[in-house]
């Protein structure tokens, strides 16, 4: 092909890009002259390529936003040091519509699933020659075809997860759109029911398997010569195993307590099943050499880390995480810290909970000898950051009242903990050379898979069931015995474990909560999951608390521990659907609670 001709392609993709995802009203407009209309996509394969393509670039690439750790800020792991923050506001019953912070998300899931219908439309991307050589060319259009599959699965889940819920006594989903429908433009959507949004998504998972690799792959791909067109360089991109693991989230929450009244177990059922598919894959075909480790750490700075099953594209040499998350006396914002709650939910290190006389805990010293995990989370009072690599402190917490870190100022927490997690400790803002690391998001990685498989066993067959040649307990040791992100090591020996799998179904999943809050805490799936637990808003208001800490005169240190931080206000369980689209759609039907937003 003529240079010149490569050349115009690109440029033309890059202003059905810009476009696509600049206008409030069309969702591609005409060219800036006019003389190109959407038809004009299918006459250059760069531009039928990017309508899937587009669709990773609006994903996030981070946990600092309303999908992460501020979402967190809505549940009983995080409170949000700014009480204007939409998503505190929300926690305390105060969110206006003028504040919507998921506003944003229905419109980035509709554009998007509006790229992929256009592209899977009477199979005009499919058909699209992309290639002379017809076998490349299949390649090339089979991974096309399952990326637009499994993308519209993957918006509509997140239209579920946000927007499902119950309205006039129905569980309800969203508006399913399966056609190229602007639904910016005239329309008058209804939505679907909670079960038939939950078929569709599980219907384009197992459409998209049909076409995708299993994963992307260089080992997988036995043509070298195919390697330019599949294999490990579209790692990043959706894969086989990523619908299956999508599914297992999806069926997940489709069985929990909320959105599955009738307690169906094959909800369960199917939710284990698609888990362990994804926890075969990893520890039989992805555990090459120098990939997965079924004990290694996650890495939160390495986007190609082999905990992954999939994640966003990444921000290189980035430093989000950390300003958010030090103080500003480590030149931080403070913008969030973790609830004296979440501190309380880590255990020993003995395995044993805080609240059994064998763990040894102290509440007059309540930062010793904890699990380990916890050094890798939160930084308490007094704790160090330790430059990576080193014995070097680059910081000490002094989070006693009137202390440089103490809760009050508005670049510190208002619970006297700050986050760890994520932070990346070679960092430090007073180097002559500044290290920042990648950083993006891990959607779906393997301790989801292991916390979701657990959780599902457990309710079909208990802790130490052998239907899926996998237990529930054994899940979680994988879980409780991998190392930590800053070095420290799991439980080698866990008679915790051992003796809370005799408790049957209601311990064990007792115990299988508190482990997935450690875990995920951070990532936005703590609200998600407080809400599908239960039938009421007993744990969503819950008060949260902080520490309050006062310094003696000879160094030691006086910790109050139950100080209520927030009260929380929630009247719903659910979010609500947009105010704006509720005006404009008749045929929408609000969430109960939101009485306002109608």
């Amino acid at each position: 092909m003529h240079l010149k001709s490569i050349y115009i392609q690109k440029i033309l993709s890059l202003i059905v890009a810009a476009f696509a995802f600049t206008s409030c009203v069309d969702y591609l407009d005409p060219y800036p002259n006019g003389n190109r209309t959407t038809d004009d996509i299918w006459k250059y394969q760069d531009m039928v390529q990017g309508l899937v393509g587009q669709c990773y670039d609006v994903m996030a690439r981070n946990y600092n936003d309303n999908e992460g750790v501020y979402l967190d800020g809505a549940s009983d792991d995080v409170v949000i040091t700014s009480t204007t923050h939409a998503l505190n506001r929300l926690a305390v019953g105060a969110l206006p519509t003028s504040q919507d912070p998921f506003r944003t998300y229905w419109d980035r899931n509709y554009r998007s699933i509006y790229l992929v219908n256009l592209f899977l439309k009477d199979r005009r991307g499919y058909n699209t020659r992309f290639l002379v050589d017809a076998h490349l060319d299949s390649l090339v259009k089979n991974r096309l075809q399952g990326e637009a599959y499994a993308l519209r699965a993957w918006f509509q889940w997140d239209l579920l997860q946000k927007f499902g819920g119950m309205a006039n006594g129905q569980l309800l989903g969203f508006p399913i759109v399966l056609d190229p429908v602007d639904i910016k433009a005239e329309t008058n959507l209804a939505r679907n029911t909670y079960d038939q949004c939950v078929a569709q998504i599980v219907a384009d998972c197992d459409s998209a398997y049909k076409y995708l690799p299993i994963a992307h792959r260089d080992f997988l791909v036995k043509n070298v010569n195919d390697r330019a067109y599949a294999g490990g360089r579209y790692w990043g991109r959706m894969d086989g195993i990523t619908t299956r693991a999508i599914k297992a989230l999806v069926y997940l929450t489709w069985a929990s307590p909320r959105f599955n009244p009738a307690n169906d177990m094959t909800r369960w059922d199917l939710a284990a099943q698609n888990a362990k598919e994804v926890i075969d894959f990893k520890m039989k075909t992805d555990a090459v050499t120098n990939g997965f480790s079924a004990t290694k750490a996650v890495n939160w700075f390495d986007p190609n880390s082999p905990s992954i099953v999939w994640s966003s594209r990444y921000n290189n040499a980035n430093d989000a995480m950390e300003r958010m998350f030090y103080p500003g006396g480590f030149q931080g914002t403070g913008s969030v810290g973790a609830t004296q709650d979440l501190v309380d939910a880590f255990p020993m290190k003995n395995g044993y909970p805080i609240t059994d006389p064998r763990s040894k805990y102290d509440p007059a010293n309540p930062y010793a000898d904890r699990d380990p995990r916890f050094y890798a989370t939160i930084f308490h009072n007094n704790a160090k950051a330790v430059k990576i690599n080193t014995d070097k402190s680059m910081y000490t917490f002094e989070n006693w009242q009137n202390a440089k870190d103490a809760a009050g100022p508005a670049v510190n927490s208002r619970t006297n903990y700050h986050i760890k997690k994520m932070v990346f400790m070679g960092l430090n803002w007073s180097d002559n050379s500044i290290n920042r690391q990648p950083h993006s998001k891990f959607f779906i990685r393997w301790e989801h898979m292991l916390l979701t498989f657990a959780e599902a066993a457990n309710q079909v067959e208990g802790p130490d069931g052998a239907k899926y040649g996998m237990s529930a307990k054994d899940a979680m040791q994988y879980l409780r015995k991998k190392d930590n992100t800053d070095g420290g090591k799991g439980f080698l020996t866990d008679p915790y474990l051992a003796e809370v799998a005799t408790k049957g179904k209601a311990g064990f999943n007792e115990f299988i909560k508190n482990e997935r809050r450690i875990e995920t805490c951070f990532e936005g799936l703590r609200f998600y999951d407080m809400r599908r637990w239960t039938t009421n808003l007993t744990d969503l208001n819950k008060p949260v608390r902080m520490a309050r800490i006062t310094r003696n005169s000879d160094g030691t240190f006086q910790y109050k521990l139950d100080e209520v931080v927030e009260q929380r206000t929630y009247t719903s369980a659910f979010l609500p659907i947009p105010y704006d689209e509720m005006l404009r759609m008749s045929n929408l039907v609000q969430n109960d609670g939101w009485q306002a937003w109608k």
